[in-house]
């Protein structure tokens, strides 16, 4: 008798175990904030897990797990997600492609929108402004590909004493809002729900940029199985809509 009741007990911690709710650390760039606003909640109302999330520019995110910082699940730009897993740090699954987002033209709120439907245009609206703003180059894909389109398009000298370098999470879209900057390009997602901008534009098909973003689970993560179905739930077909709503493209 002592023995069964041993092992019931045994079998109901195992059960216990296997149920617990946890706790979800997620490091992510800053593209995919609106919609992790949105299917956050749903997500801890339907499992009982508790989701905690860091906002950093994707360089920041990399030193971050390269000093050893331990997040459970990381969501960043599909090719340096591949990177982490790669080199160990990630697990190889799952990895979910979650949406494409590009590169938009943005104005304050009242402001004439620049005309930036042709490559010839675009480049007269940013000879024209009397300030731009974009990521750092150093810090984030959007900024590094900027970079690379004054060079290639030879306004990078022209608009150097004119261009100020902060990402959208140290207040570069606000940047716009406050008049500190008359033109900004930005990932679509990071200033759709920003109130004080509209989008001019998205930048020419011949300079855009498609950025994949990605989630993927840390092999050293403390609760696995709740960032697994974590990611999952992000993936879903289901929410197909939140992406969109928050500036992502389906990311095939």
């Amino acid at each position: 008798m002592k023995a069964a009741l041993g092992l019931l007990a045994v079998l109901g911690a195992s059960s216990v175990g296997s149920t617990a709710l946890a706790d979800i650390h997620v490091l992510t760039g800053g593209a995919p904030k609106e919609v992790l606003v949105e299917l956050v909640p749903d997500f801890e109302k339907k499992t009982g897990h508790k989701v905690h999330i860091a906002y950093a520019v994707i360089t920041a995110i990399q030193q971050k797990l390269a000093a050893g910082e331990k997040p459970d699940v990381v969501l960043m730009p599909a090719p340096a997600l591949a990177a982490q897993a790669k080199s160990g740090v990630m697990r190889d699954a799952p990895r979910s492609d979650l949406g494409t987002v590009r590169v938009g033209v943005v104005v304050r709120e009242g402001a004439p929108k620049p005309d930036v439907s042709t490559l010839d245009n675009f480049k007269k609206a940013v000879l024209s402004a009397k300030s731009l703003v974009h990521s750092n180059p150093a810090a984030t894909p959007s900024g590094a590909h900027l970079a690379k389109v004054w060079e290639r398009l030879g306004l990078a000298d022209a608009i150097k004493s004119k261009t100020t370098h902060r990402s959208a999470l140290d207040g570069g879209v606000q940047a716009i809002v406050n008049g500190e900057a008359e033109i900004g390009f930005y990932p679509v997602s990071e200033i759709i729900s920003t109130k004080g901008v509209v989008l001019a534009g998205m930048m020419p098909n011949e300079v855009q940029l498609d950025t994949v973003y990605a989630a993927g689970v840390l092999r050293a993560s403390n609760a696995p199985d709740a960032a697994i179905a974590f990611v999952n739930f992000l993936a879903d077909p289901a929410h197909a809509g939140h992406w969109k709503h928050a500036g992502f493209e389906p990311a095939n």
